[in-house]
């Protein structure tokens, strides 16, 4: 019975352990969506200051080097957006038709229409919950939603009677929904437009260049190359720098969560050392027997030793196969929903390595806790 047992706990644990780590694979995943979609692969900004002049840097050269797919440059500013009584601050991106294939516009539209321009006039994408704190919406059929935008005066001086902010009425063209930070925080609008309403195309100013890299790419070769181009007055970030702490707690989150499981596998472990123990008192006689007639202590301790690796083998084994049972179960019938997400399953990656880890993991701990209390028992009970 207690063999059983200790099968069961070492099933359950290592079953447990893929089911984790599928999971924070799934998470990984999910944020890596849902953070890197909107920002592009790479971005260029320039070290010191907020807006540089773009001749610093050869536009033509830089499209052409090898693993860049497209380029859009950017201009940004924090404005101020109204509708009738409401008002809200947003990050305003002004880029170029390319912004919205690099970072799949179409299909992270909410309502309306992935499109910076319509019938000869400006449009603008706004995140949802940005149009839901003004109270608008997208008409579907006809008719244009417009907003003012307020955006600070270049070098503007504060005087009685003046405002220090240059107004424009902009169309809606439709709303985004990337993450919560995109869609309560963000507004999308032609290059062009933006560098009017800032006024920096007297001086052909930029914010920065967003760079989307062909698909193989290692984004991380593809920067030292860019910043080599571009020089040490600039600033050249991957998306996963820019997302860096999020994805590391993610990681570190995953690495806290496998070794709590391996102290739980560690305390499961010792149902095995019993297992192991009682065996052992049970043929304790048989084993004398054995001595007595010449059998070498080495080979009694195979015996028992082998014993322990085949019952956590079969445990290990049968925990492997319900794990991946699970996990398959769950990505294709859903059988638990992200709360608050509309139904949506939570999310699984199923990983071999995650596997073959776990099974070495696991499979090393088990040897232990098989050749240590065997030898321990050997030691004391059996006399050569």
């Amino acid at each position: 019975m207690i063999t059983r047992i200790s099968v069961i706990g070492i099933a359950t644990i290592t079953a447990t352990l893929i089911v984790l780590l599928s999971a924070f694979n799934g998470i990984e995943t999910m944020i890596e969506k849902l953070y890197s979609e909107f920002d592009t692969d790479i971005t260029i900004r320039v070290e010191k200051g907020k807006s540089f002049n773009e001749d610093r840097i050869d536009m033509k050269k830089l499209a052409k080097l090898e693993g860049i797919a497209s380029t859009s440059r950017v201009v940004e500013e924090v404005v101020i957006l109204k509708r009738e009584k409401k008002w809200v601050s947003v990050n305003m991106i002004g880029v170029e038709p390319s912004f919205l294939k690099m970072t799949n516009m179409s299909k992270n539209m909410g309502e309306g229409q992935a499109i910076l321009r319509k019938d000869g006039e400006d449009r603008a994408i706004v995140g949802a919950g940005v149009l839901g704190k003004l109270e608008g919406f997208i008409p579907k059929e006809f008719g244009v939603e417009k907003i003012d935008c307020y955006v600070p005066k270049r070098d503007a001086k504060i005087r009685p009677g003046k405002s220090p902010f240059k107004q424009e009425k902009i169309g809606l063209a439709g709303t985004m929904s990337y993450n919560r930070e995109v869609s309560t925080q963000f507004m999308v609008i032609p290059f062009d437009l933006a560098q009017n309403l800032l006024e920096y195309n007297e001086e052909n100013q930029i914010s920065a260049i967003y760079i989307d890299a062909k698909k193989g790419v290692d984004n991380g070769e593809l920067k030292e190359r860019i910043q080599k181009l571009v020089g040490k007055d600039f600033r050249v970030k991957t998306s996963y720098e820019k997302n860096e702490l999020i994805f590391k707690t993610s990681q570190s989150e995953r690495i806290i969560v496998l070794i709590i499981l391996l102290f739980i596998f560690v305390l499961a472990a010792f149902n095995l050392v019993a297992s192991l123990t009682m065996l052992f008192v049970e043929k304790l006689e048989n084993v004398n027997t054995m001595v007595s007639f010449g059998t070498p202590r080495n080979y009694i301790f195979r015996i028992f030793f082998i014993e322990g690796l085949l019952i956590s083998g079969k445990g290990i084994l049968f925990g492997l196969t319900l794990g991946y049972i699970v996990c398959a179960a769950q990505m294709q019938f859903a059988l638990i929903k992200m709360p608050n997400s509309g139904g949506e399953a939570f999310p699984i990656g199923l990983s071999v390595m995650d596997g073959l880890l776990i099974f070495a993991l696991v499979s090393v701990l088990s040897i232990l806790f098989s050749y240590f209390p065997v030898a321990y028992l050997i030691r004391r009970s059996v006399k050569s």
